[in-house]
């Protein structure tokens, strides 16, 4: 104890249990962080969804679409190549309804470039579905109802617009927009999960053999499904968070460069410099008959070593040349192996 102003203070495990729940809270928000760092980013596309709406019925069974979002942060087409995984519609009843995607022509048409799986809402509220709609940068979003009847909400905006199509497009048919209305915006929205893009891989080569662990840096990593080197799966692989992915490299059949492609539910990484990795090999070359300087020469080009040279008995016109290898000329081995000759002498 310790004397403090007069006071007797006692020293008791207060201190203690703070030091014990800071502790704790440290580990929790390491933890929360981990967790946050493994999650994908994903991009808002579409309305803001304003509180202050209409219930409007479709009126037919045509496709809306917002063509003007003038809110700071909106944005009305994707930035990325990516896939749609929720979207969310306000003031809606009946349907079921159908989320569209459509690509901008440039000449003020649109393609039907996909459609989602049906989605009823349950209430005239806030409403939120998950998908699987693959989509690319300069791509919109519209809404399908199944019937005249079906409502969406519609919010008053001003500057802002949307557009229609009658009928409803068959995917792959490239339409104009049948009717525009100003100073109104569709409640609907949706959240794009981008493809993952690769920063660098490293190391950068490794034997055929495989084994060598690497670690893939880029972005949109999260919940990745598969990891190739070429056409052939990882040995193994780990998501260790959104921009970090460690990988085995699996054994190749030869040397030579791949391409590294990680795949998410938005697809596909799009192949740079940056995903190239290197197989590197001791492809056996033929040196029999060589001597034994130009079958060295051979071996260092083609990433072998010279191992045992066994000299034995050979005619004259053989002296100095090598009669036989181990292994035969065209065996692919792991960089350095060592390939053993006899010469004669």
């Amino acid at each position: 104890m310790r004397q403090q102003q007069g006071r007797v203070v006692r020293r008791s495990g207060s201190g203690r249990s703070r030091r014990l729940a800071i502790v704790v809270a440290c580990v929790a928000s390491a933890m929360a962080m981990m967790a946050a760092s493994a999650q994908a980013a994903v991009i808002s596309i579409g309305s803001v969804l304003p509180k202050e709406f209409t219930a409007t019925e479709f009126g037919r069974v045509q496709t809306l679409f917002n063509t003007g979002l003038p809110q700071a942060g909106a944005n009305l087409v994707s930035p990325v190549d990516g896939a749609v995984v929720r979207w969310r519609i306000q003031g809606a009843s009946g349907g079921p309804f159908y989320l569209r995607v459509l690509h901008p022509n440039g000449k003020g048409a649109y393609e039907a470039a996909g459609t989602s799986l049906p989605a009823t809402p349950l209430d005239e509220g806030l409403q939120t579905f998950s998908t699987n709609l693959k989509l690319k940068a300069g791509d919109l979003v519209g809404i399908d109802p199944t019937s005249a009847a079906d409502k969406i909400g519609v919010a008053e905006t001003s500057g802002a617009s949307y557009a229609s199509i009658f009928p409803s497009p068959f995917d792959g048919s490239v339409v104009a927009p049948s009717e525009t209305f100003s100073g109104k915006e569709i409640e609907l929205s949706a959240e794009i999960l981008p493809v993952p893009e690769i920063a660098s891989v490293g190391p950068t080569f490794g034997p055929v053999t495989g084994g060598t662990v690497l670690t893939i840096t880029g972005k949109n990593f999260a919940n990745a499904s598969s990891v190739k080197f070429g056409t052939t799966p990882a040995a193994s692989f780990s998501v260790d968070s959104d921009t970090e992915i460690t990988a085995t490299a699996p054994r190749a059949l030869r040397p030579g460069k791949v391409d590294v492609t990680i795949t998410t539910l938005a697809g596909d990484n799009a192949n740079t410099r940056f995903d190239d990795y290197v197989y590197r090999a001791c492809v056996v070359p033929a040196v029999k008959g060589k001597t034994l300087r130009k079958a060295k020469t051979l071996l260092r080009r083609a990433g072998c070593k010279l191992g045992h040279v066994k000299k034995v008995q050979a005619p004259a016109k053989k002296v100095g040349k090598v009669l036989k290898q181990t292994p035969r000329a065209g065996k692919i081995l792991a960089p350095g192996a060592r390939v053993r000759i006899n010469l004669g002498k």
